[in-house]
């Protein structure tokens, strides 16, 4: 081989592995922050809902970072319904801290309550229709991953959260239904961490429920 062919290929080979490293090097950086995040983001939901199923106001400060970490998450994770919901959530769980705190210091007790008949159906209706078009716009405008079903836990979480701060016994079904198509998505995203979450979740949701119930009984 002519010795200038040899010095080109050299070159060529020299600038690829080169390239190859530093690729390899900053998706393993990003990973490895994804991760980290996502594992405190884990940590801090579980105590977030644990601590709801308690009734305690202390509950709400880890909600909030839980939500803000998730902004990011799911930006990266082009799971762009998530993304709007948890900039919502941010502000449901201001509005449900200063609900509990406000009547804490009232000495007044938040009760638990259930809905109507009539609200049932108003707001089963309202996520019903709140998903189909919320997927259909997400499917027709951007390339989010499974718009529909992101959809559906957008709407449903958004009602299931409004109703916690209220403190309606009906939001921990709606919890249970959302955590379960949510642990499909996540799944099969690769976000195997939130996919745990979201099985804890189920598992605390169906004990929130169990407790409130008990708790509403005995009152």
């Amino acid at each position: 081989m002519p010795c200038g062919l040899r010095l080109i290929t050299e070159t060529d080979n020299l600038f690829f592995e080169d390239s190859f490293v530093y690729i390899c090097t900053k998706s393993l950086t990003r990973m490895d922050t994804l991760q980290v995040i996502e594992y405190i983001a884990v940590a801090s939901g579980i105590i977030h809902v644990f601590l709801l199923t308690r009734e305690k106001i202390i509950a709400w400060p880890f909600g909030i970072l839980t939500v803000s970490l998730y902004i990011y998450i799911f930006s990266v994770s082009k799971l762009y319904s998530d993304v709007i919901l948890h900039v919502v959530y941010v502000i449901l769980n201001i509005y449900g801290w200063w609900n509990w705190a406000r009547r804490a210091q009232t000495a007044e007790h938040v009760p638990i309550s259930r809905l109507s008949g009539r609200e049932t159906g108003a707001w089963a209706g309202l996520i019903l229709i709140g998903f189909l078009l919320w997927g259909y716009t997400m499917q027709a405008n951007t390339d989010a991953s499974f718009p529909y079903r992101d959809a559906f836990t957008t709407v449903a979480s958004l009602v299931a959260q409004f109703l916690l701060a209220r403190k309606k016994l009906e939001n921990w079904i709606i919890w249970i239904i959302v955590d379960v198509v949510a642990i499909t998505i996540y799944g099969l995203k690769g976000l195997y961490p939130t996919t745990g979450l979201y099985i804890v979740y189920l598992l605390l949701s169906t004990k929130g429920f169990l407790d409130w119930r008990r708790t509403m009984r005995a009152g």
